[in-house]
């Protein structure tokens, strides 16, 4: 396995589209978006698995901060991995890249994650990873 997890560049954002496109849907955003939030987006770090300049698949983590807390909360928004590069620990690699390296350019209250309450696979590999349900409950509504 030829696996390097690392920060996404502006030269990954037409692979990120195709990615993006396969987990989340066709129209969701835009090659131009996608580029512009690389350069200019500072709260949030996306990280990818390439394999061979090949992108297997990314991670989106926002970086939040409120005047109610001294310290800065990561979330980790969006995972995906290309059905073909599963079960190869990609997903726990960008995860543990994100911990890391967010970790050590900011002071963090704690690390929070977001997924679906069907999604039995992926809360696998996250509790796996020590995330645990913390008694919250995720609202969200359409505008």
């Amino acid at each position: 396995m030829d696996m390097k997890i690392r920060l996404a560049t502006v030269d990954d954002a037409k692979q990120l589209l195709i990615l993006n496109d396969e987990f989340n849907g066709k129209g969701e955003t835009t090659l131009e978006k996608i580029r512009d939030s690389l350069v200019n987006n500072q709260w949030e770090v996306v990280i990818v698995a390439d394999e061979k300049d090949v992108l297997a698949g990314f991670i989106c983590v926002q970086i939040k901060k409120s005047f109610c807390y001294t310290q800065f909360m990561m979330e980790v928004t969006e995972v995906y991995v290309k059905q073909e590069y599963r079960n190869r620990g990609y997903a726990s690699a960008m995860i543990g890249f994100a911990e890391d390296y967010v970790n050590k350019k900011y002071p963090l209250q704690k690390f929070e994650l977001l997924t679906g309450k069907n999604n039995f696979t992926a809360q696998s590999v996250y509790h796996k990873l020590g995330y645990k349900e913390d008694g919250e409950i995720h609202l969200s509504k359409q505008l």
